[in-house]
């Protein structure tokens, strides 16, 4: 099935021009002017603007009338984390002999997830080409390799990213084999993981990476003493580059040998790695955001829309001239699209499932808001029917099209194509899959615990000006906005792709939450098996 999905986006008639959004994008766009204002210090997790945000978010539930399903007979739920801050850090390689500074937020963005002090004197680095083990298709660049105590450099993305065919690992699209390769470091022994920083890997600059260096890292807490380990992070191009040649490898030769399964991992010669980094810990508490409008049939289940409140907040280490990072279009956007959803629903007759609306904190520190109500969930995840998540990457005005991350993984993006069409819109998969954006939002912590969704935002054919318009709005925030203080509010907003977007996400929403089907995954994804768990509850 996951091969033949895609036909859908060849088989579908093309279809009129776009109609008016059933959301008002006014109303949108008078929601993000609320939730970027600098009066909300950039929605940091635990910072001052947390209780500024979440205050506004829990009077709009309110005043919709949703039912509070937070700690208290509030709206918000409590979500623990862990915080470590970095302190005073001194990084250098030798190469050769010859020592190079790497200075953080320059050449280097890293930081230690032990408390006190880190310390490295001289060690060894050993190149592990994508880093990325999978059994299945015998791939296990630490084969025997000791990396004990070592520093493990590592490339980024997977190996068929570039390769030009399909390796196993999905062809261009990223995997999640690829975001677990800190783990395997660490459980090997590794003293420090670095991934040499590419940009068409990555899906954005050096600058992204660089310029959040200083804030602070945060995982769940769980109760537990966090396990810890040492440097971890990113280095720029040129310097992995470096390493390399300084050990006698020709970088683009390595990068073709790493994508062969034989490949093994290599110590390079005369090139070591020394740090001091003072890290702080401490534990603090943020906040999910979460209503119910109930449903007639109080055992036909819930459909769930998600969207994160939190951007990145007050930095000391930005420039003096602007330290609140708004996050505007990230993702205030999608925020102010769930507000309007839950407008629409609210002031339509009762569907016959119950409509969860969440709005989660933590997503830019690794989906922590959402995976923690995935595994506190309210209401139970087994009879949640179907999900949505509200990211958008990018505020574009009135589109020709959708964009669908991750395809081929669910029958309902058959649904989305239909639903799509009657609003004048066509569907077609993502442009850049080996961002792995399916595994970089929210609606990935709901997938892993089985919930079925589609996760899709305005496409880049635009109204006026077509692709090149669209690509131009994506490539020019990307480059300089993506996490960064210029993701501000402009009055000179259209909001109507944001509208588009949430128009379709609530019809089919609607159509779902009216329905007595069960949505499911597509024969052969990992998600199935978690989703067969649960039948009894849906029978």
């Amino acid at each position: 099935m996951l091969r033949l999905l895609p036909l859908l986006f060849l088989a579908a008639s093309a279809p009129p021009e776009p109609a008016a959004p059933i959301l008002s994008p006014e109303r949108i766009k008078a929601d993000v002017a609320t939730l970027a204002a600098d009066d909300l210090r950039g929605r940091g997790p635990t910072q001052q603007g947390e209780p500024l945000t979440t205050d506004f978010l829990a009077k709009r539930f309110a005043a919709l009338g949703l039912k509070p399903l937070g700690a208290d007979g509030s709206y918000l739920q409590p979500v623990p984390l862990l915080r470590w801050t970095r302190g005073a850090t001194t990084i250098t390689a030798t190469v050769r002999g010859k020592a190079v500074p790497l200075r953080p937020g320059i050449e280097i963005a890293a930081s230690s997830r032990i408390a006190g002090t880190t310390t490295l004197t001289d060690v060894p680095v050993v190149f592990v080409g994508y880093g990325v083990v999978e059994p299945r298709l015998g791939y296990d660049p630490y084969a025997g390799l000791d990396v004990r105590g070592k520093v493990v450099l590592a490339l980024a993305g997977d190996p068929d990213v570039e390769a030009g065919r399909d390796l196993g690992f999905g062809g261009r699209a990223a995997v999640p084999a690829s975001r677990t390769k800190i783990s395997e470091a660490q459980k090997r022994g590794a003293a420090a993981f670095l991934t040499i920083h590419e940009e068409f890997a990555a899906s954005y600059p050096w600058s992204q990476i660089a310029n959040g260096d200083a804030m602070p890292g945060y995982a769940l807490d769980e109760g537990a003493e966090p396990t810890p380990y040492g440097l971890r992070g990113n280095v720029r191009g040129d310097i992995g580059r470096l390493m390399l040649k300084a050990s006698g490898l020709n970088y683009a030769a390595m990068k073709r040998a790493a994508q062969a399964a034989s490949f093994r991992g290599v110590m390079l010669k005369g090139v070591t790695l020394s740090a001091t980094v003072e890290t702080a810990l401490d534990r603090v508490v943020s906040h999910n955001v979460v209503g119910l409008l109930p449903g007639s049939d109080p055992k036909a289940g819930t459909i769930l829309y998600g969207a994160h409140w939190d951007a990145n907040g007050e930095n000391a280490s930005d420039p003096p001239a602007d330290q609140i990072r708004n996050g505007a279009i990230d993702n205030a956007t999608g925020t102010a699209t769930l507000l309007e959803i839950a407008r629409a629903f609210t002031s339509g007759p009762r569907p016959r499932r119950g409509v969860v609306f969440g709005l989660w904190t933590a997503e830019e520190k690794g989906l922590l808001g959402a995976s923690w109500y995935a595994g506190h969930p309210a209401l139970p995840l087994e009879t949640t029917a179907a999900q949505f998540n509200l990211d958008p990457h990018v505020v574009l005005g009135r589109t020709r099209n959708l964009e669908l991350i991750g395809v081929g993984r669910t029958p309902l993006e058959a649904d989305l194509h239909r639903v799509a069409l009657a609003q004048g819109l066509r569907v077609v998969p993502e442009e850049n899959s080996e961002a792995g954006w399916y595994y970089r939002s929210d609606h990935y912590a709901f997938a892993q615990k089985g919930v079925p969704g589609v996760y899709f935002r305005a496409g880049r054919d635009l109204v006026a000006g077509g692709m090149a318009a669209g690509e131009a709005k994506r490539a020019a925030y990307n480059s300089r906005c993506y996490h960064q203080p210029c993701d501000e509010f402009d009055p000179a907003w259209d909001m109507t792709g944001a509208a588009q977007e949430g128009s379709v996400a609530f019809a089919l929403g609607r159509e779902i939450a009216e329905g007595d089907k069960w949505p499911a995954w597509s024969a052969g994804q990992p998600f199935a098996a978690d989703r067969a768990r649960s039948d009894a509850a849906r029978r």
